[in-house]
């Protein structure tokens, strides 16, 4: 072996194995520090060191490559099996809340959509900001937005939408989106940071048939019209584009165009009965960026197929 891949070697050992700086291995072998730079430099080219990713990591990696060159995505997080509880939902609201804390500017406000999974995150979040953080709701239905009994902190000032979700009748939201209190929130959501959003599934374990918003008959009226799932309760079908229902007009809701339109969205949603409905999401182009579990993700992959949107699709963006 030549004296200077023997260097390559130890220089290569060193460093890696044994987490020396580099003016310490020059200073050990008797070297510059720019050599030993460039002795690194040479060791990776060479093949001399190699790099592997645990295949369990790898997986997920290649999940998360997949969805945002498909899909035209900013970015997307694909958390680990194993991370926290083994409630699949509470691993995601975790990792989302980690996820939105590292991403978000502490004097900024972020938007917060309805449902069991972004309330999760939202708890999550107040309990781990150092600073308090300011969310303002895209719907109505205040519950919503509270913190859940198991928050012993929530750090965060929240801008509520003060209607409810649904309403009895069409002429009461013309009504409702006129007042000053309503109209200043909406205002509010369209310069926030980042939008959290969840992506319902129709079937029986929904936020809003459990909170009694909706019937199941209502549920099996929608997948009659082609519904696979929903965002703040506008229904879509496969391709992401809303089915028209009675529904629409009754809502205190954000509209999907607007969503479109704000600059950050985020989706957070896991479990083998939502990829249909994350899978039209991402068809629609309402998410930026997607927050999903490993299994729900290659779910969706493997429905999406060899599939690539248009040019366009998933950018507003």
């Amino acid at each position: 072996m030549e004296y200077e891949e023997i260097l390559l070697v130890k220089a290569s050992w060193y460093y890696y194995m044994e987490g020396l700086t580099q003016q310490e291995i020059g200073e050990y072998l008797g070297i510059p520090r720019l050599r030993v730079n460039r002795l690194l430099d040479k060791a990776r080219k060479n093949g001399v060191i190699q790099f592997s990713v645990r295949s369990a990591d790898s997986s997920r990696m290649h999940a998360e490559r997949s969805l945002i060159h498909r899909f035209h995505l900013k970015d997307a997080f694909v958390v680990p099996a194993a991370f926290g509880s083994a409630d699949v939902n509470e691993n995601v609201a975790q990792g989302a809340a980690m996820y939105v804390n590292d991403h978000l500017e502490h004097t900024s406000f972020i938007n917060m959509g309805y449902g069991d999974t972004p309330s999760r995150v939202l708890n999550h979040l107040a309990n781990m900001t150092e600073t308090p953080i300011n969310v303002v709701s895209l719907t109505g239905g205040v519950n919503y937005y509270l913190p859940n009994t198991k928050s012993d902190i929530f750090n965060a000032k929240l801008y509520l939408t003060p209607a409810p979700l649904i309403v009895s009748n069409p002429t009461i939201v013309d009504v409702l989106m006129k007042e000053q209190s309503i109209s200043q929130v909406i205002n509010m959501a369209s310069l926030a940071q980042m939008s959290i959003v969840g992506i319902g599934a129709l079937n029986e374990n929904a936020t809003i048939i459990k909170n009694g918003s909706l019937t199941r008959n209502d549920f099996l009226l929608l997948q009659m019209k082609g519904a696979v799932g929903d965002i703040l309760c506008h229904f879509i079908d496969e391709n992401g584009d809303l089915i028209p229902n009675d529904l629409e007009q009754r809502l205190i809701s954000t509209s999907l165009d607007q969503l479109k339109g704000f600059a950050n969205t985020v989706g957070v949603a896991a479990g083998a009965d939502k990829a249909k409905a994350i899978l039209a999401a991402l068809r629609g182009g309402y998410l930026n960026t997607l927050i999903t579990d490993e299994t729900t993700a290659q779910l969706v992959l493997e429905l999406a197929g060899n599939e690539t949107p248009e040019d366009g699709s998933g950018e507003n963006i």
